[in-house]
């Protein structure tokens, strides 16, 4: 699969190495191609990944990644162009720091990060995904002795054919998928990512854990 990776900072570096060693293909869309933060994903990667401009990127990807800081969502959906029945995972977090100095969410509980992307991407058919972690946990995603039960990977869209990939790409990095519903379980995915960060703070910003899912 050609995997556009918007973004290519801690997040979309880590996804793609991660990808890429799983067969697909990643192709960075960044302001400038080949230089800055993409340079070290492109060399580990080698040939299986390359950078582009964002709308050529969004172009030849099978399926978009947004994997940017949330401050930079309206910029960056503005550059891609047209894209109409583009599948699009958004890997964001709509965080901001508020008056006493804490994370908290921008938008609070009456909408969701990946529910403005849906409306300012024209067309776009969206997914939420990859965002309840940090990005370590992309890069090394293994968590050995625990029997069959892998990290969990909550998940969300409207559009099924969305989730199948979602799923799939979530199990190429060794991820149980958790479909929790329609796109506006966003607004619950997204704080569980603001207590992702808490727990890791309290915990001496550790990020080395995940969300299980137990079944009987």
């Amino acid at each position: 699969m050609k995997i556009a990776i918007i973004g290519a900072g801690n997040l979309g570096g880590a996804l793609g190495r991660s990808w890429a060693k799983a067969g697909h293909t990643i192709i960075f869309g960044v302001r400038n191609p080949g230089v800055g933060k993409t340079q070290p994903p492109l060399a580990e990667i080698g040939a299986s990944a390359s950078s582009a401009m964002i709308p050529d990127a969004v172009r030849v990807g099978d399926v978009v990644v947004l994997a940017t800081p949330w401050q930079a969502v309206n910029e960056v959906i503005s550059a891609m162009g047209d894209v109409r029945n583009k599948i699009i995972i958004d890997a964001t977090n709509p965080l901001s720091l508020n008056a006493e100095g804490s994370l908290s969410l921008s938008l609070g509980s009456s909408t969701s990060g990946a529910e403005e992307i849906a409306r300012l991407a024209d067309g776009a058919r969206v997914a939420k995904a990859f965002n309840t972690y940090g990005w370590e946990n992309f890069a090394n995603p293994g968590y050995p002795g625990y029997g069959d039960l892998k990290p969990a990977l909550f998940h969300c869209s409207d559009d099924d054919e969305a989730k199948e990939i979602v799923e799939k790409l979530a199990k190429d990095l060794g991820f149980e998928p958790v479909d929790t519903g329609g796109l506006g379980m966003a607004r619950s995915l997204e704080p569980l990512a603001l207590m992702w960060i808490r727990l890791a703070i309290r915990n001496g910003r550790n990020p080395n854990f995940t969300w299980g899912v137990l079944r009987r």
